[in-house]
Order: structure tokens, then sequence, then C-alpha cells
């Protein structure tokens, strides 16, 4: 029997069009499909679906981004609230988790629709 995956995760998303303009910025891509009514739309992350919905829960999602501190800065930019500024959280000891040596970082944010979303991203360990 295969492994199982994360086939998809659902997010809460008050203004589908304020929360796909969002998602394709942080995400850097386009949405993959949109059913509108009810109200959906998809991101396609590898082999894991994003879905934006009115009827989800609030989720918390961790994003995985090249550099958190430039996205922390970009989105501030764009007028995003910083809940947690970019730190180290965790160091690699080995590759279990991620690539031996290095940090992983991490800082917290406020999507377009108020929820929580972590941005993770490794660096050279220091």
């Amino acid at each position: 029997m295969p492994p199982a995956r994360i086939a998809q995760v659902a997010q809460r998303a008050e203004d589908l069009d304020r929360a796909v303009a969002f998602y394709e910025r942080i995400l850097g891509q386009r949405v993959a499909a949109r059913f509108d009514p009810p109200g959906l739309a998809f991101f396609v992350l590898g082999s894991t679906r994003l879905l934006l919905d009115a009827s989800a829960p609030s989720a918390l999602v961790y994003v995985g981004v090249e550099d958190v501190e430039a996205s922390v800065e970009r989105l501030r930019a764009e007028g995003a609230v910083v809940e947690t500024e970019p730190h180290v959280i965790f160091r690699h000891d080995d590759d279990t988790l991620g690539p031996a040596g290095a940090d992983e970082m991490m800082a917290f944010i406020r999507d377009s629709e108020g929820n929580l979303i972590g941005l993770t991203s490794t660096t050279p360990g220091g």
C-alpha cells in the first residue's frame, strides 16, 4: 500500500477575487481552476491542491518561499500585516526534515482574508 499524502488543504476566503489575487502573488502562479458559483478557486502545489472557499474554516497553511525575509518585506509593502518577523526557528542537524546544516527561517503574516499564514525557507547555517 503506498503511503498517504495530503491531497488538498481548504482555506477560508470571504472575498474570492481578493484571495485569488493574494495567493497568486505569494505562490507566484496563476489560479489553476475557478468555479464561481459556488465560489471555489484551486491552486496546484506539487501533488497538493490549495482550495479557497468561503465556507471553509481558517487553516494555518505554511508556504515554502525562496527567501522569507524578502517575501515579508515585499508583502509588507503591499499592505500585509506581519504578525511575527522572520527568524530562525530550527537548525537541521541532519536531513530528516530539511537539508543538514541549514537554518529554517519562519515568519507569520495575515492573508487578505485575515487567516494566519506561515512563510518558511531554509538558509545555509551560520
